[in-house]
């Protein structure tokens, strides 16, 4: 009998500690070095093409997964951060950093000085170009002007609408002077609004008439006073 029990006492104890063992034999077995792990998490980041250009360095210990380096986004540190996650990884921690472009503020700066200068130089071409054209109108009007004077001039020598009275009173003297019967005659010649008021003496009465008769026929003249007086010649 206590064969028996010692026999039925050995075989509920290795029904016992069948389950036991079989436990730690399956727990020994989903268990992962850490050097496998790495092995997967390199070739995870490696095999991925928005990563395959960035400095990543990999450890492992005791199931951490560290990441270090450099990548170029906070996206692609995201990524790394997602691929890490193999199986036996309990935690990642994500050291990389984001690489800033390198000169890009040096370059941004070139650029905004590089446009002011070219903005610069279109406003003094614009200005010298300005400048220019208002030299040439200012030039152009002064012709224009000169011509304008010209053509008056030339219109005051065959219209009476445009001619002056010391127009009318040097065209009389010059006709007057030019004159045969008034010859050792003294004329003086007052225009104003196109009056001609003829003061003086002449040798004859001849002379008188024709001096009167030459102001009448001048262009621009609207009346004649006479008061020439006869004298003879001195």
């Amino acid at each position: 009998m206590r064969v028996r029990g010692w026999i039925a006492a050995l075989a509920l104890g290795a029904l016992v500690m069948a389950p036991s063992a079989a436990l730690a034999q399956t727990s020994t077995a989903a268990k992962i070095d850490d050097s496998t792990i790495k092995t997967k998490v390199e070739a995870r980041l490696k095999s991925n093409a928005s990563l395959k250009k960035d400095t990543i360095d990999v450890s492992v210990e005791n199931g951490v997964v560290t990441l270090k380096g450099t990548v170029h986004s906070a996206a692609q540190s995201a990524r790394a951060l997602q691929l890490a996650k193999v199986a036996g990884v309990t935690k990642v921690e994500n050291k990389l950093e984001v690489e800033k472009p390198e000169g890009t503020m040096e370059k941004a700066g070139a650029k905004a000085d590089k446009t002011m200068d070219k903005a610069g130089e279109k406003s003094k071409s614009a200005a010298e170009k300005t400048k220019d054209a208002t030299v040439k109108g200012a030039e152009k009007t002064k012709d224009a002007a000169v011509k304008v004077g010209e053509k008056t001039k030339d219109v005051a020598a065959t219209t009476g609408e445009a001619i002056t009275d010391a127009w009318i009173t040097t065209k009389l003297k010059a006709d007057f002077v030019n004159e045969d019967t008034l010859k050792g005659s003294d004329i003086n010649v007052d225009t104003n609004n196109h009056v001609v008021t003829l003061k003086g003496t002449v040798v004859t009465a001849a002379g008188k008439a024709r001096a009167a008769e030459i102001a009448k026929t001048t262009k621009g003249v609207n009346r004649v006073i006479n008061t020439l007086t006869i004298a003879p010649a001195k």
